[in-house]
């Protein structure tokens, strides 16, 4: 009973989601599989190639400030080149830059690598995103967003234990290995993903299409950016679990192993209930359910500051995990519903901005925090930034269409034509003068360049 049960929800979890869905999931588990830079680089520059905790930093930022750099304009690529294309110039552009990053030795070299890898990473998530939203129905985006995000967390939890032991025999070995899974992923979407951006309707001459949205159009949509204001919030939060925490648990005199055993709670309470929360969520009020996230998430980072030991600093982050499962997908289907469909790339282009934004500001946050008023304080600003959130989500979701009527229809399902195709996608925290002893100061450094390099997970 209870196996046929089970076989029921996954049924469920996966009925109804079309083809080209499916395909544009296995390229992003297979991205995923293949992630190693994002996992190793502090390591890779600290322990291999022997630089300093500093330098490691700068390419941390560097990486970072490419992604931010890179959504807007993918955005903009999205709408007028078209998804396929963005995912498959994004994907190819990564495979050779991880690759030609592996080789590199001289610093600076090393630093300008970094940052072109980072704008290539990212390029492509304003592109599958719009294009899950192109092709799903409304009624479903949350449930497949969910199951994406869930995709992301698995291939990067199978990734980061087979880059462990990659690393141990060889970093080139790690580089090489990204760029041919990359290549991989490029041959899925070029052979069985189609195009799906609707096509331009015609009209008069000097008649301008209503259809023409720009940045600043995106700029002046109030309510959007007030939600991207409050990604970028929430993404403040959530980025300390990798900044903050292994900082916080290193001046608690734990060890590396210690933070990777708290943390790796995170990635398996995500693979494991995902899915049966988003059986839960997927038909429920997403605007409560962001107030919700936003609070727990805030408050759950804020109950670090009685964490002392392992186990308690692992419940904490059992519970911002469960605001974690929540919040991402809701927060991407309520940027799909505020999107024109003939503007979804640059609308997930300025909202994927705001997680690569968090994520390099977040780790010059949590050092400056730590460094002049302690941890506690950061954990204190964590329960304050997402009550922030709430609040803010509250006011702007008031009166917000029901997404099923306001979001259009997905490909093939009434929308309109598509453009067919015939052709078969921590560190750097800052070093100011404290109040704490030089050797305890040393001490964190030391274990904070031994993390892995917080990515986005959007």
């Amino acid at each position: 009973m209870y196996v046929a049960g089970l076989r029921k929800a996954a049924h469920e979890t996966v009925a109804g989601l079309p083809r080209e869905f499916w395909w544009l999931w296995t390229s992003t588990l297979v991205n995923r599989l293949g992630a190693f830079v994002a996992t190793f680089m502090a390591l890779y520059l600290t322990l291999d190639r022997g630089y300093s905790a500093s330098y490691a930093g700068l390419v941390v930022a560097l990486h970072g400030l490419g992604g931010v750099i890179s959504s807007l304009g993918a955005g903009v690529m999205t709408d007028r080149l078209g998804r396929r294309p963005t995912m498959l110039i994004a994907q190819l552009s990564t495979a050779v830059s991880v690759a030609v990053l592996g080789f590199m030795v001289h610093p600076g070299a090393i630093a300008g690598v970094a940052f072109v890898v980072g704008m290539a990473s990212n390029a492509s998530r304003p592109a599958v995103q719009a294009m899950m939203a192109d092709i799903v129905r409304p009624e479903d985006r949350v449930r497949a967003f969910s199951l994406n995000y869930w995709a992301i967390n698995l291939g990067f939890a199978v990734s980061s234990a087979a880059a462990g032991f990659i690393a141990e025999y060889s970093y080139l070995a790690g580089f090489v290995g990204e760029a041919v899974m990359t290549l991989v992923c490029a041959v899925v979407v070029f052979l069985k993903v189609p195009e799906s951006r609707p096509e331009a309707v015609p009209l008069a001459a000097g008649t301008r299409a209503p259809d023409d949205v720009r940045l600043s159009t995106v700029l002046r949509d109030g309510r959007f950016m007030g939600v991207v204001g409050l990604s970028f919030l929430v993404a403040l939060i959530f980025q300390q679990g990798y900044v903050g925490l292994p900082v916080a648990m290193g001046t608690d005199g734990l060890s590396s192993s210690d933070f990777g055993t708290a943390i790796a709670v995170n990635g398996v309470l995500i693979v494991a209930l995902q899915i049966p929360v988003t059986r839960f969520i997927q038909h429920r009020d997403p605007r409560r359910l962001l107030i919700i996230s936003s609070v727990v998430a805030g408050y759950g980072f804020g109950l670090t500051a009685f964490a002392g030991s392992v186990g308690v600093y692992a419940l904490t982050v059992c519970v911002w995990t469960i605001a974690e499962i929540v919040n991402a997908p809701t927060q991407t289907g309520i940027v799909v519903q505020l999107s024109p469909a003939h503007g979804r790339g640059r609308y997930q282009g300025m909202y994927t901005m705001s997680w690569s934004a968090a994520a390099l500001v977040a780790p010059l946050m949590s050092g400056f925090v730590i460094d002049h008023y302690g941890a506690d304080w950061l954990w204190g600003t964590c329960a304050v930034l997402g009550t922030v959130a709430a609040g803010g989500y509250w006011l702007l979701m008031r009166n917000l269409p029901d997404p099923v009527t306001a979001g259009s229809a997905p490909v093939g399902a009434g929308s309109a034509p598509v453009t067919a195709t015939a052709t078969p996608d921590a560190v750097g925290a800052a070093s100011a003068p404290s109040g704490r002893p030089a050797a305890e100061q040393a001490s964190a450094e030391r274990f904070l360049a031994e993390q892995p390099l917080a990515e986005p997970k959007v």
